[in-house]
């Protein structure tokens, strides 16, 4: 065989070689990188997914401001459960309980908002945690805040915004006789329970008193069942009871002149 035979023997060899490693070089290259590729993918739909929730959260909560700024007209305060449901109504109940949001549409809360005589300016604010589901990655959830700052419309000319600053807001109910300071006292969201008619007589409230029939509806007929709460003192033939309801307002504290301080949250 002559040397120039040999010289092409030997480089087609080597080119064998190399073409013959390619594939597997690839192969673990691709089986690396495309994992990334997807979860960078995923990453940024999620991102993608927030900001539009948040646009979506931040335009209901202008549509429920547009209603707050008319009703304290007539009620000098925020009724924050008319705002949380303002804006669940516009962002889209469906919409917000298929989203990322912790809770759905009972996820948003407005008990921050609140209206200043000050300025009459309504200031309303929603907060709510979204959640990360990404694979291999435990992320815990992230708070949002959204705020907005309506003009009430009362027709009072203010001075603006300049120098004034948030006073202390409480929470009042219409026909409370305390202030509360945290919006989710238990006083404020009593925990509602069904119980037999037959053992009401010998229940006890967390005070430990007795229940007795509501002024309200305690006359009508029940069906073998009454509703009470832990802290309350009546039993109720229907869970619809007005008396179990709980319209709260958002005030300032120099508002609530006459009333005293929640033995439970406000101490």
């Amino acid at each position: 065989m002559s040397l120039t035979k040999r010289k092409s023997s030997h480089k087609s060899v080597k080119k064998a070689s190399i073409f013959a490693s390619l594939p597997g070089s690839i192969t673990l290259e691709t089986a690396l990188i495309v994992p990334f590729f997807f979860l960078a993918l995923v990453c940024l739909l999620y991102l993608i997914e927030i900001m539009t929730l948040q646009v979506s959260v931040k335009e209901g909560l202008r549509s429920a401001g547009k209603e707050a700024a008319e009703q304290v007209y007539g009620i000098p305060a925020v009724i924050t459960s008319k705002v949380e449901e303002g804006v669940r109504e516009s962002a889209g109940r469906e919409r917000l309980d298929n989203s990322l949001i912790s809770g759905g549409a009972s996820g948003i809360d407005c008990h921050g908002s609140w209206y200043s005589m000050a300025d009459g300016i309504v200031y309303l604010k929603a907060v709510y945690e979204v959640r990360l589901p990404i694979p291999v990655m435990r992320i815990p959830p992230v708070r949002c805040e959204e705020k907005i700052r309506v003009k009430a419309w009362t027709g009072y000319q203010g001075g603006g915004l300049e120098g004034i600053l948030p006073t202390e807001i409480v929470y009042v109910t219409e026909t409370g006789i305390v202030y509360h300071k945290n919006p989710h006292c238990t006083y404020l969201e009593p925990s509602v329970r069904q119980v037999s008619a037959n053992s009401v007589e010998e229940l006890r409230n967390s005070s430990g008193g007795k229940y007795y029939p509501c002024h309200s509806c305690g006359n009508a007929v029940h069906t073998g069942h009454y509703y009470i709460t832990d802290t309350g003192d009546r039993y109720h033939t229907s869970a619809a009871c007005s008396k179990l309801q709980r319209i709260v307002y958002a005030v300032e504290k120099s508002e609530v002149r006459g009333k005293g301080a929640c033995s439970k949250c406000s101490r």
